[in-house]
């Protein structure tokens, strides 16, 4: 996955709390099991007057031309609950997110950003509030640096926010690797692991 290190990006503002993924993503929007060709249905009880039409809602704040090329999205409490599936998260990142920002997270759509190369960031309620009130105001440069290797977050005035995440977590984003690749930085330990215990437990590994 595409390695991240450094955004600089407009972000959404999207204040509302409880946003389950059968809102990212309908169940009806998921036809497959490719990550690919989620995007159209992202948020698609909102974005759509007509979902079966695809007339759009010039209100939601996702069809709204100033916020096209937004890579950060902010919202409020406990984003992503709801269900397990990954399909949320492939259609946000198909869409163009690369971070988010909220008040709490689901703890399985927290991961399932991880391991897909979005990086999700909690901040205070009050920290929350100031970004969305920033990304509202349309006279508002509203443009956000985020950089993990520090774990800062830079305002449009360059005010600094520190935010935490697990070591682990950061190092897979930072270096673009799966749970899987990041194991396998470990090959020539495991590999003599493996020797080693080939000779100690042969029964093992009849």
């Amino acid at each position: 996955m595409k390695k991240f290190k450094e955004l600089s990006s407009i972000a959404i503002p999207f204040m509302r709390s409880n946003v389950d993924t059968d809102a990212i993503i309908p169940s009806r929007e998921i036809k497959g099991v490719s990550k690919t060709g989620l995007s159209d249905g992202l948020f698609a009880n909102w974005r759509y007057k007509n979902v079966e039409k695809r007339e759009i809602d010039s209100s939601f704040i996702f069809n709204k031309e100033r916020f096209t090329n937004a890579e950060i999205l902010i919202s409020g409490v406990n984003f992503g609950c709801g269900s397990s599936r990954e399909h949320a998260v492939w259609a946000l990142k198909e869409w163009g997110i690369r971070s988010i920002l909220a008040i709490s997270f689901g703890s399985i759509f927290f991961g399932n950003c991880v391991r897909n190369g979005i990086l999700p960031i909690t901040l205070s309620e009050e920290v929350i509030k100031e970004f969305i009130s920033i990304a509202e105001d349309e006279t508002s440069l509203n443009f956000f640096r985020i950089d993990l290797t520090t774990k800062s977050i830079f305002s449009p005035d360059n005010a600094e926010y520190n935010f935490d995440i697990i070591d682990s977590y950061a190092d897979m984003l930072i270096e673009g690797l799966d749970p899987i690749g990041l194991t396998l930085k470990n090959k020539d330990e495991i590999d003599k692991f493996q020797r080693e215990d080939v000779q100690k437990r042969p029964w093992v590994y009849i």
